[in-house]
């Protein structure tokens, strides 16, 4: 929620100032009314017309006394906003409260409340409010949109000022701003099979068991979070510093979710673009990845791993596995074209970690780029890859070329790779790579994707 208070009116030594803002807030109205009352006031004094003079002072001064009682106005206003969500997926709605209140002895004339929104949200919402009582309040609302991801913010709230007449009008703008976050829309993803699922806690487990004798615990440094009770006081008192007890804690299997965003690899833009559909696509992996008790990091081309907290920037172990979706989902929101050419970065960190699962989406590949890649399963236990070609994104229709090639290429270097034709359903080809794997797996002793 933003909100400020502000005064209609200038005070101390701004009065000068104010008045000559006053003056310039004239509408077409005040300053028709103005003009003919000195034309009149001219024609007067060169006819020797004394009830002319009269008419023409009686327009003149007219909007000159709205804008001096509009300068002189000393009610003050408070407003705030309510934005819900502050985080939504494309093409859903989010609403914004807006909440004007009177919080002077005065009663308010006709106010205009104005938000500014970025025009891919729609129009620029605008509401008129009747007289407002002292102490009184108003609420209005409207509902914001948008087909692109992206950062928007909302703000900031101008409120415009009217005399009776209409002859001048002021505007006051508050200062405080919200951010609408849009996401990359997901799909939800069917329940397959996934690799080294067991018995126990998450997807895969693995347990780190404690020693459980208080003499042979193993201590580590107090962490900001940790719970006091599990703090070792001789280890404390014998290092000098807070320990605490290293518990049994369960280890869950990883996730690395890769996403191409090699500039060179994708061709067109919007909302039915290939790297649209491969950022959509990374973003209902890692949350389907996180739903069934993965620890999950989002991998980039530049090397870059988000959230880039805990072991090896991966997410959902030491925090809550909603913090880490929404610290991905915040950078997927805003991700755009890398000016590099390579994954040979990505494929430099892949090949150093263990992860059990490796999901990548990928753009146009060169048979250079297509072998970085192969070489990036590294020692994954699983790695499924969705290859898109951009051309044939662009032209809307399926074409052979290379992405069949780089297919059958990661398919030999122990991919499960899938080609994805234009406007595919993630879903679908996640329901395919099962089946592909299946099929694999029947020549091997190993189960789940590979």
């Amino acid at each position: 929620m933003a909100g400020t208070a502000v005064p209609d009116g200038p005070r101390g030594d701004d009065d000068r100032g104010g008045l000559r803002a006053a003056l310039s807030g004239l509408t077409t109205r005040g300053r028709s009314f103005l003009a003919a009352g000195v034309a009149a006031a001219v024609c007067a004094y060169v006819l020797g017309q004394a009830d002319l003079l009269r008419v023409g002072l009686l327009l003149a001064v007219l909007p000159l006394i709205c804008v001096l009682v509009l300068h002189r106005t000393r009610y003050r206003v408070a407003t705030s906003r309510l934005l819900t969500p502050q985080r939504v997926e494309t093409g859903t709605e989010a609403r914004v409260r807006l909440r004007m209140e009177n919080v002077s002895k005065l009663p308010t004339g006709l106010l205009m409340l104005q938000d500014h929104v970025p025009y891919m949200l729609g129009s620029r919402p605008r509401f008129v409010l009747d007289r407002v009582e002292a102490g009184g309040r108003r609420e209005v609302s409207y509902r914001v949109r948008s087909d692109l991801r992206g950062r928007f913010p909302l703000g900031p709230l101008q409120l415009r000022l009217s005399d009776p007449f209409g002859m001048c009008e002021l505007t006051r703008s508050f200062s405080a701003y919200d951010t609408l976050t849009v996401v990359p829309g997901t799909e939800a993803l069917p329940p397959v099979e996934l690799f080294g699922e067991a018995a126990g806690y998450g997807e895969g487990r693995q347990r780190t068991l404690a020693l459980a004798g208080d003499d042979d615990v193993i201590p580590r440094a107090y962490r900001h979070g940790d719970d006091l009770r599990r703090v070792h006081w001789r280890s404390t008192a014998r290092y000098g510093e807070l320990m605490v007890r290293r518990e049994e804690q369960p280890q869950r299997a990883r996730c690395t979710v890769l996403l191409d965003t090699r500039g060179v690899a994708y061709r067109g833009a919007g909302p039915d673009s290939a790297f649209e559909w491969a950022v959509s696509g990374a973003a209902s992996a890692l949350v389907h990845m996180l739903e069934r008790g993965y620890t999950v990091r989002l991998l980039t081309d530049t090397g870059s791993a988000i959230p880039g907290e805990g072991a090896e920037g991966f997410g959902g172990a030491v925090q809550d596995p909603a913090d880490s979706a929404g610290l991905m989902m915040d950078a997927l929101a805003v991700v755009d074209h890398s000016e590099g050419a390579g994954l040979s970065r990505a494929s430099d960190v892949l090949r150093a970690g263990g992860d059990e699962l490796l999901v990548a989406f990928l753009g146009d590949l060169d048979e250079e780029q297509a072998s970085f890649v192969a070489r990036a399963r590294g020692r994954s236990g699983a790695a499924v890859a969705f290859v898109l070609d951009s051309g044939a994104w662009l032209n809307g229709r399926p074409a052979p070329g290379a992405a069949g090639d780089r297919v059958r290429q990661l398919r030999e270097a122990g991919w499960t790779a899938i080609a994805v034709p234009p406007g595919a359903r993630l879903a679908d080809l996640w329901q395919q790579a099962a089946g592909v794997r299946a099929e694999a797996a029947a020549d091997t002793p190993y189960g789940g994707w590979a």
